[in-house]
């Protein structure tokens, strides 16, 4: 795997400077579609649809039961929250991008089975508080093997940064801290992708990323499907507005002190964000 890794990098940063040679020896004029810019800050907001199973057990001990949030916990499957992205463009072809999502959950609901989670033992018909936060940071690098002025496509590489946290309790005003029990993990899960973008017309355009990678790291194994669409419109020179569908798929088997732990959870749904441009282009559109 690592192999793999750094051929890839090593291909990348080779074309990249290829091309920036390239580009020095020649004057004619660099062309890129109108929603290239040097920096770009989105605020916005995703509505992601959930499906979230989880099974928390003792190594060697006791198995974890099965848990989906949403039909044995009570969660709902839909909710809003908060994403950020941040794009720097190194040149034309090449950029870097930093994403944030931030999707804290949590239930109350009453038991319809035994769950077995860690160490504890919850019992049908017992009411329960529970959560599942997730925090996902996202950056990597992108270089654009074909860019025109209205279209690009190029390959990817980088990392999502998951870092996650379950638990349940009993719920009761006389219930003690001993009826109570957790656990989380932060996992760095590599990925490869392809990305492009289409330019309609000198308003609206649409962009693409696609990646995946699975792999095994130490004492936890991990696998990522993600992708995000977006059409873009340009409100007015360095402000665009943006609807798209996004999801992020995570697979995580990890054991930590002595706890054996299987996560699989996606987040599939809408977004909306605007975007302010800023920073001064070496290309012209």
């Amino acid at each position: 795997m690592k192999v793999i890794v750094s051929i890839f990098l090593f291909l990348l940063f080779f074309i990249n400077g290829f091309s920036q040679i390239k580009d020095s020896t020649h004057t004619e004029k660099k062309i890129a579609p109108w929603y290239v810019e040097r920096f770009k800050l989105t605020a916005g907001f995703f509505v992601p649809v959930s499906n979230t199973n989880f099974q928390v057990g003792v190594q060697g001990g006791q198995a974890g039961t099965p848990v989906n949030l949403e039909k044995d916990l009570g969660y709902n499957s839909g909710q809003v929250t908060f994403l950020a992205n941040f794009q720097w463009r190194i040149s034309r072809r090449s950029r870097v991008n930093l994403n944030y999502y931030n999707i804290p959950r949590s239930s109350t609901h009453t038991l319809t089975k035994d769950i077995t989670f860690k160490d504890s033992i919850y019992h049908v018909d017992a009411t329960v508080n529970s959560f599942f936060n997730t925090a996902i940071y996202q950056v990597s690098y992108g270089y654009a093997i074909l860019s025109k002025p209205n279209y690009e496509l190029g390959i990817m590489i980088g990392t999502h940064i998951v870092g996650a946290r379950a638990g349940l309790s009993l719920s009761g005003a006389n219930v003690n801290a001993s009826a109570s029990s957790n656990f989380g993990f932060t996992a760095p899960l590599p990925d490869l992708g392809i990305w492009g973008g289409y330019t309609f017309n000198k308003r609206m355009a649409v962009n693409l990323d696609v990646d995946y990678l699975s792999l095994t790291v130490g004492d936890y194994t991990g696998s990522i499907f993600a992708y995000n669409i977006l059409f873009i419109y340009k409100l007015m020179e360095k402000l665009n507005i943006s609807l798209g569908y996004s999801g992020l798929n995570f697979k995580v088997d990890e054991v930590k002190q002595k706890v054996e732990a299987n996560f699989k959870w996606g987040y599939n749904g809408p977004a909306l964000g605007i975007t302010y441009s800023f920073g001064k282009k070496s290309w012209v559109h």
